[in-house]
């Protein structure tokens, strides 16, 4: 796998308080990464080291195989921050030839690639009003088309739905997936998991600037499916078959969870109460996701004085 970020012990500390800590991290090309935690975790902090705006503490990275200071490799890097603070007395056109300016676009490539980026963002024909009138979810919309403007082969998206209405997120959504298609890989920090789920090849789950678990979805959701079933009568006869199937927790007296080894075993569950004459009124696999992970991994928000400095740009050994 040819990789679009690759860190070897990357560790930032801001005085004697490490924020990252050993951090070692591999993102193919071309896929969608979910990088998830509590506030706190190092998150940010990681990903203004991977686009060169601060200088981690010790250890090494690599971003499309080369050092996020070289112009070059910089310039193939997008970027929407979660916190965007934009030039409001610009249009929405100026904002983005200012912004393509700097990412060293010719006059010529702005007047095709600005409409097209408005429009892939939802906002054809709005490039000629000023940014001081946009809504929330209109600004998050235009950062959006910056970081994509240059057509880079590396985005960084942190919390890019936050402010967008359902349909919005849906249409991100969408353009994340297309990136995707066109190799470009993503990488996404979202507190909104069922947005990472829906997009993300793989994940990984960061605590106190250390990644405690990382895979694709498939490997990370794996693993033991609870399996919700209510018949008209539980039988023994029932009973012993869904007890070969996995193990049993009695609901009532019409239902029970039948903990199988995966979601292969359901049809063999509606087979047995066929085969035992009852009725099946439901049958309920009780599928984890992101969440329920987050929950076991994480534990706490973080959110209990875990600040960190604003400062410290571009010091520190490289």
């Amino acid at each position: 796998m040819t990789l679009a970020i690759d860190t070897q012990q990357l560790r930032k500390e801001y005085g004697r308080r490490a924020v990252v800590k050993n951090l070692d991290l591999q993102v193919g090309e071309g896929e969608v990464f979910g990088f998830l935690g509590p506030n706190g975790a190092g998150k940010s902090t990681t990903v203004k080291m991977l686009l060169g705006l601060v200088r981690p503490t010790s250890g090494r990275l690599k971003v499309l195989g080369g050092s996020p200071d070289d112009l070059a490799v910089r310039a193939r890097l997008g970027f929407l921050p979660e916190q965007f603070r934009f030039q409001t007395w610009m249009t929405g056109d100026e904002f983005l030839r200012f912004h393509g300016q700097l990412a060293g676009l010719s006059a010529a490539e702005l007047r095709t690639r600005i409409p097209a980026a408005l429009k892939r963002v939802g906002l054809g024909g709005r490039g000629h009003e000023a940014l001081g009138g946009y809504s929330k979810g209109m600004l998050q919309r235009a950062g959006l088309a910056g970081a994509i403007l240059a057509r880079p082969r590396l985005v960084f998206l942190d919390e890019p739905t936050s402010a967008l209405d359902p349909i919005g997120r849906v249409e991100v959504r969408e353009i994340i997936q297309d990136l995707r298609r066109e190799g470009v890989t993503v990488f996404l920090n979202s507190h909104l998991l069922s947005e990472v789920e829906q997009v993300s090849d793989r994940v990984a789950f960061v605590k106190a600037g250390e990644v405690v678990r990382a895979g694709s979805m498939a490997e990370l959701l794996a693993g033991a499916l609870p399996v919700e079933v209510k018949v008209d009568r539980l039988t023994p006869e029932l009973l012993s078959a869904l007890e070969r199937l996995g193990k049993l927790e009695r609901r009532g007296e019409q239902q029970v969870s039948v903990t199988v080894s995966g979601e292969e075993v359901i049809p063999a569950i509606a087979s047995a109460v066929h085969a035992a004459g009852a009725q099946l009124y439901a049958l309920m696999p009780q599928r984890q996701d992101l969440e329920d992970l987050f929950l076991q991994l994480v534990g706490d928000s973080g959110d209990g004085g875990s600040a960190v400095p604003n400062g410290d740009l571009k010091q520190g050994a490289a």
